[in-house]
C-alpha cells in the first residue's frame, strides 16, 4: 500500500442492506464519493431512495441541514457491477455472512481495482484470516466491523488477520476516527471484542433460567438496577434468538467447543419454537397489542426492622454504602474492617455479599444479596436466603436490604445469583482477550462501552471490584458447577498473584 491516507478517497461499499447504506452515508457525510453495488437488481437505487426519505425526516427534525442531505445523496452512486468501481482506493464489503461468499467476492475485486486500494469487510464473525486466504495481496484486507445504527454507534473493530499489513490496519483505524466513530485494534479470533466478550452477559441469564433461579422479568430489573439500559431477556428479544444463537454457535464451533462459549437449551428451545423476539412476536416477552407490559413501580423504604446489634464487615465500596444506609436510617452500628466477608451481621445473623458461594452453604442464618455496581437508590437487587433459613430471618433480610434503598429481589440459592457471577465472567473473559492479544485493556473497555452500550467497560469494573474478588468467586462457582465454564482465565489469575508479591 503506497498512500496510507484514504481521508476522502473514492470508495466502494458492496452489499445495500442496512448496514451497506449505513456505512455509505457515513462515508458520503464525510466528503467521500460513494460507488453503492448490490447483486439484487435495483436494490442499490432503492436503497438510495429510502435514505433520501431518512434523511429527509432528519432535516425535519432540525438534525441536518437540507444542504447536507442533498450533498450525501449527490455522493452515492448506485452501479451495476464491480468493473464500474475500478478508480476505488477503498471497498467496504457488507455482504451475507458467507466465507465462500465474500472470498469470492474478494477475488473478484483484485481483478478490478488498483494495488493500493484496500479491501475492508465488515464480518461480524468470519475469520479476516480465512477471507484473505487466496488473495493475490492478503495483506490489504482487514477487517472494518460497524456496530448497527451505523450512523449512530460510534465503535468500529479494526480487525487485523495474520496476514493484515499494519500500515493498512492503521489506515482503516486514522480513516475511522476521521469519519467520527471509535476506533479498536483487534486480533482475528472467533468473536472479535464485542461478540465474544459479551457471551456471558446472555449465556449466564439463559443458564439461570434454566435452573429456574428466577424469572426473565427480574432477571432485567436487576441488571436495570445495575445501570444497563436494557436487561439480557429483552436484549435477547430485540436481536431475535435466532441471529443470538446463531452467534453462540459459531463462537463454540470457532473455539473447538470450549465449554465457556456453550449454546443454551432454553434459547435453542425458543428458536425451534419460533419463539424469535420481537420479530415474531413472542420471545421471553410478548409483543403483540395483548402483550403484558411492565407494570410501573414506585419504590418506599420501609424503617429499618428492630434488631439488637449490628456491624458492618469487610473494606470496599459495599461495605461504606452500608455504613452509609445504615447512618442514615439513624441505626447504632459497629465496624469491623478486617472480616473476611462484606456485609451486615444483625443480631448474629449474616447478611453478606455473595462470594459465588450459596447461601445454603452457610446455614441458616446467612442470606446472600448480588453485587451492586453503585446501583441507585431502589434499584432492583437480588438476595437469596439460606434453604433452611427461618422465616422470621427471611422477613428481617429482606426488610433491612429495603430500608437500605435496594428494591430486594429473592431469587434462588444460585451462586453468584445474577450480576455477579455474569460480570465476573465478563472480566473473566476480557482478561482472556487481553492475555492472548486480541485486544488491549482500554480497547475491551471502550468496545463494550461504545459497541453494546454497557455502563463500565469490565476493566473499570475490575479495577472497582479487585481481582482477588473476581477470582474467588469464579472459583467457588468452578467448585459447585465443577465443569471448564468457570475456569479463571490465566490473565486474570497473573493480576491476583502480581497485587500479592
Amino acid at each position: 500500500m503506497q498512500d496510507n491516507n484514504l481521508i476522502g478517497a473514492p470508495m466502494l461499499v458492496v452489499g445495500a442492506g442496512i448496514m451497506g447504506v449505513g456505512i455509505a452515508q457515513v462515508a458520503a457525510q464525510a466528503g467521500h464519493s460513494v460507488m453503492l453495488l448490490d447483486a439484487r437488481g435495483g436494490a442499490a437505487e432503492a436503497a438510495k431512495a429510502k435514505l433520501a426519505q431518512s434523511l429527509e425526516a432528519l432535516v425535519g427534525k432540525g438534525k441536518i441541514s437540507a444542504e447536507a442531505a442533498t450533498q450525501i445523496l449527490a455522493r452515492i452512486a448506485p452501479v451495476a457491477t464491480v468493473h464500474d468501481a475500478s478508480t476505488a482506493r477503498l471497498v467496504v464489503e457488507a455482504i451475507v455472512e458467507n466465507l465462500d461468499a465474500k472470498r469470492a467476492l474478494f477475488q473478484q475485486l483484485e481483478s478490478v481495482v488498483g494495488p493500493d486500494c484496500v479491501l475492508a469487510t465488515n464480518t461480524s464473525s468470519i475469520s479476516v484470516t480465512a477471507i484473505a486466504n487466496g488473495l493475490q495481496h492478503p495483506g490489504r484486507l482487514v477487517g472494518m466491523h460497524f456496530f448497527n445504527p451505523v450512523p449512530l454507534m460510534k465503535l468500529v473493530e479494526v480487525v487485523s488477520g495474520l496476514q493484515t499489513d499494519a500500515a493498512v490496519a492503521e489506515a482503516i483505524f486514522a480513516l475511522s476516527k476521521h469519519w467520527g466513530k471509535a476506533p479498536v485494534h483487534a486480533r482475528s479470533t472467533p468473536g472479535f471484542i464485542v461478540n465474544r466478550i459479551a457471551r456471558p452477559y446472555y449465556a449466564e441469564s439463559l443458564a439461570l433460567l434454566q435452573e429456574q433461579a428466577t424469572a426473565p422479568a427480574v432477571l432485567d430489573a436487576c441488571w436495570r438496577g445495575a445501570g444497563f439500559r436494557m436487561g439480557p431477556c429483552e436484549l435477547m428479544d430485540l436481536i431475535g434468538h435466532d441471529t443470538n444463537f446463531a452467534v453462540t454457535q459459531s463462537v463454540f464451533e470457532a473455539n473447538f467447543y470450549d465449554k465457556r462459549y456453550a449454546p443454551s437449551l432454553v434459547q435453542r428451545e425458543m428458536v425451534d419454537g419460533g419463539l424469535l423476539g420481537r420479530k415474531s412476536g413472542q420471545g421471553f416477552f410478548s409483543y403483540g397489542p395483548d402483550g403484558a407490559k411492565p407494570a410501573a413501580t414506585t419504590f418506599t423504604a420501609p424503617a429499618f426492622p428492630a434488631v439488637r446489634t449490628l456491624c458492618v464487615h469487610g473494606r470496599g465500596a459495599m461495605a461504606e454504602r452500608l455504613a452509609a444506609g445504615l447512618a442514615t436510617a439513624g441505626q447504632v452500628f459497629a465496624r469491623v474492617p478486617d472480616s473476611d466477608w462484606i456485609g451486615l451481621d444483625i443480631d448474629g445473623h449474616h447478611l453478606q455479599l455473595t462470594d459465588g458461594r450459596a447461601a445454603s452453604s452457610f446455614g441458616p442464618k446467612t442470606a446472600v444479596f448480588d453485587l451492586t455496581l453503585q446501583a441507585p437508590p431502589g434499584a432492583a437487587l437480588a438476595w437469596a436466603p439460606s434453604a433452611s433459613a427461618s422465616p422470621a430471618w427471611v422477613a428481617q433480610a429482606a426488610q433491612g436490604l429495603q430500608a437500605l434503598g435496594f428494591d430486594a429481589r429473592q431469587v434462588a440459592d444460585t451462586p453468584g445469583l445474577v450480576v455477579a457471577r455474569t460480570v465476573a465472567m465478563l472480566i473473566n473473559e476480557a482478561s482472556d482477550a487481553v492475555h492472548q492479544g486480541v485486544c488491549t485493556a482500554q480497547g475491551a473497555d471502550d468496545a463494550m462501552q461504545l459497541g453494546v452500550n454497557y455502563p463500565a467497560g469490565p476493566f473499570q469494573w475490575l479495577a472497582q471490584w479487585g481481582a482477588t474478588g473476581v477470582v474467588t468467586l469464579l472459583d467457588h462457582l468452578d467448585a459447585h458447577y465443577r465443569g471448564e465454564r468457570y475456569r479463571v482465565s490465566p490473565g486474570l489469575r497473573h493480576r491476583v498473584w502480581q497485587h500479592a508479591a
